[in-house]
Formats: C-alpha cells, structure tokens, sequence
C-alpha cells in the first residue's frame, strides 16, 4: 500500500535544482503529487514543498535529498503537518 509523505527541502537556487531533485524522486521509484516552490528573504534559497507517494521507505529518498551540495535541509513533516 502507498504511502504519502511531505518533505519540506532547503536549498540554493540554482538552475539545475529542480531537476536534479525530480530525477532523484523518480529513481528511488517515488511518484510526485504535489510541489510547490517559493523564494525565502534571502533570494538565493529557495524553500521546496514536495508530497510524494510509494511503497518504499521515506528514509531513502530523504538521504539521497540531503546528499546534493545545493540542498541544505530536507525535513520530513509529521502526518498531522500534512
């Protein structure tokens, strides 16, 4: 049975940031629902809302997340925060 987790991710903006994050999701076999973007006061980072959805361990994808020198913070929010 899927199941739904939210992962709210910090990081550089840069150009290649969003797809290198959509390849990672894609290859730990993940399927993005939802995602939302939006510069913080400092221009240069920009805070990434994304709700995915599998079978397999959220933990997986957190850790490849959070090995991308871009990305500073990957948190994964409680249910109720969803």
């Amino acid at each position: 049975m899927s199941q739904s987790h939210t992962l709210l991710i910090g990081a550089d903006d840069k150009p290649e940031l969003l797809e290198r994050l959509l390849r990672i999701v894609r290859h730990r076999g993940f399927r993005l629902t939802s995602l939302d973007m939006h510069h913080t006061d400092d221009c240069n980072v920009v805070e990434i809302t994304l709700q995915v959805t599998s079978d397999r361990p959220i933990a997986n994808l957190q850790s490849q997340l959070d090995k991308l020198w871009d990305v500073s913070h990957v948190r994964l929010l409680p249910q109720e925060q969803q």
